[in-house]
């Protein structure tokens, strides 16, 4: 499970790497999107439970086919990281020792309270996660993060960016995670969502084993929007009739490839941005900060929690 996505947020133009990543996030989202469909069928043969339909919105609209939306997933379909989560569960399991857990539960107290994505702290967490997952089997990894996905990360998705995604099903569209969190990852919990499939950071496996390294470089930033196109261009989608949501202003190169872009709890850059050019905006949070949701904690590290707040905050006084 290769981790992710966090490369550090620089403005630019897409690199090869970029478009790299990205075709190889739109090639695996593919073909597990597949995966999904066929499990969908089956259990829609053996099961009549009926749900409650949202509310219609005026977009989208329904029966445009060539229409999907593209949903980022860190606060925005989630509170929170997912591969934080993804850590905390792998910590549970042993797979690695209380000091890599502090550098997780640091990235992720930086970006619950800081409210941005520290480049430095992003690819330290990166790099742990494939160190981590180097030598196991992707098979592994996807059973355990069905549990994980259970355990910390279910109570965690934003019911009202769910009835978004639930909106674009219900007009018969295709929805679809965009995210920097593994692939696997990204995929079960779009399995979860009854989403149709996932865009995330493609790790390398040979012969159904992580090598450590990753397909390109993690899904972020302009790689985001290379898989988007990548993805738009195979399934004969129109990208002025898709919709992206998304948090981030990292994702502006995303959000801006679509005719209807979305800022969903946004930082203050993306919240600007979207106001400058009158996208459309919802916060479900209950305060503006991410820090009011509250850090989610390990076990034990609960002063690790604290010493991260007064660091955040001796960092602010200093610049």
């Amino acid at each position: 499970m290769a981790a992710l996505g966090w490369l550090t947020p620089r403005r630019r133009s897409a690199t090869a790497r970029s478009v790299l990543a990205g075709e190889a996030a739109a090639e695996a989202a593919r073909k597990s999107s597949l995966q999904l469909e066929r499990e969908r069928e089956e259990a829609a043969a053996t099961a009549t439970t009926e749900t409650e339909a949202p509310a219609e919105p005026e977009f989208p609209v329904v029966g445009d086919m060539r229409a999907a939306a593209f949903f980022d997933l860190d606060n925005t379909v989630m509170q929170g990281a997912a591969i934080f989560h993804f850590g905390r569960g792998l910590y549970k399991r042993k797979f690695f020792q209380r000091r890599e857990l502090a550098r997780f539960a640091w990235a992720q107290a930086w970006f619950r309270i800081a409210g941005v994505e520290d480049p430095d702290h992003m690819q330290d967490a990166r790099d742990s996660a494939l160190s981590i997952v180097k030598g196991h089997r992707v098979s592994e990894l996807m059973s355990i993060g069905e549990e994980i996905y259970d355990e910390y990360m279910a109570d965690r998705i934003w019911p009202g960016t769910r009835g978004l995604a639930q909106a674009h099903l219900d007009a018969g569209q295709k929805v679809w995670l965009v995210t920097a969190a593994p692939v696997e990852t990204a995929t079960i919990i779009a399995r979860r969502l009854g989403l149709t499939g996932a865009l995330g950071t493609v790790a390398e496996s040979v012969d159904g084993v992580y090598t450590g390294k990753l397909v390109g470089e993690p899904l972020h930033g302009p790689a985001k929007a290379e898989a988007v196109r990548a993805l738009a261009a195979a399934e004969g989608l129109d990208l002025a009739r898709c919709a992206a949501y998304s948090d981030s202003h990292n994702d502006i190169p995303m959000l801006s490839l679509v005719g209807h872009p979305y800022a969903i709890n946004p930082d203050t850059k993306l919240r600007k941005h979207a106001k400058d050019r009158d996208w459309r905006l919802r916060d479900y949070r209950t305060g503006r900060k991410a820090a009011k949701v509250g850090i989610p904690a390990a076990a034990g590290l609960g002063a690790l929690a604290g010493g991260t707040a007064a660091a955040v905050a001796l960092h602010r006084r200093r610049h």
